[in-house]
């Protein structure tokens, strides 16, 4: 099971952060620090996973992460979850991620953080992976924004 998704930048600054277990605000934000700490540490030419803080769950749990330009996405998982999986679903997230917003950057996840969360959404809930298809989760989001273009439209007739 998925327990945290995380994507911060070089600094460690989080630019998302998705909980799928209770943690306090406080205890988050540790864990925000914790694995940033973790991570930011490592080669490049290191294998992307590696046994999770002790905040996350220790041993039990692993931290998998790809390092892309400015941002680390990092997915905290329990045992039961494939590295390889994982690396892939991270891999499906970022392209999907470029495909939606042309060319990612980090200022997209900070302006559109709705929008991402809406992608996010769409690949996994409660801490399950629910689609790994790109064009399917694609398709999804098109069709939700038109549905939000439509809304728009009609709340401008109405006032």
């Amino acid at each position: 099971m998925i327990k945290a998704i995380l994507i911060f930048n070089n600094h460690g600054k989080p630019r998302l952060s998705k909980f799928y277990q209770r943690y306090s605000e406080d205890t988050q934000q540790q864990i925000i620090r914790e694995t940033f700490h973790l991570v930011s540490k490592r080669d490049e030419n290191v294998c992307n996973f590696l046994e999770g803080g002790l905040l996350i769950g220790g041993s039990d749990n692993k931290l998998i992460y790809r390092h892309y330009a400015t941002l680390y996405f990092v997915f905290c998982v329990d045992s039961s979850e494939s590295e390889l999986g994982i690396l892939d679903l991270i891999q499906v997230f970022v392209e999907t991620l470029d495909k939606c917003f042309e060319n990612v950057c980090e200022l997209d996840l900070i302006f559109h953080v709705d929008k991402v969360h809406n992608i996010l959404a769409e690949m996994v809930m409660g801490g399950m992976v629910l689609e790994t298809n790109m064009n399917e989760i694609v398709t999804q989001i098109d069709a939700q924004n038109k549905l939000e273009k439509s809304e728009g439209i009609l709340v401008e007739k109405l006032t």
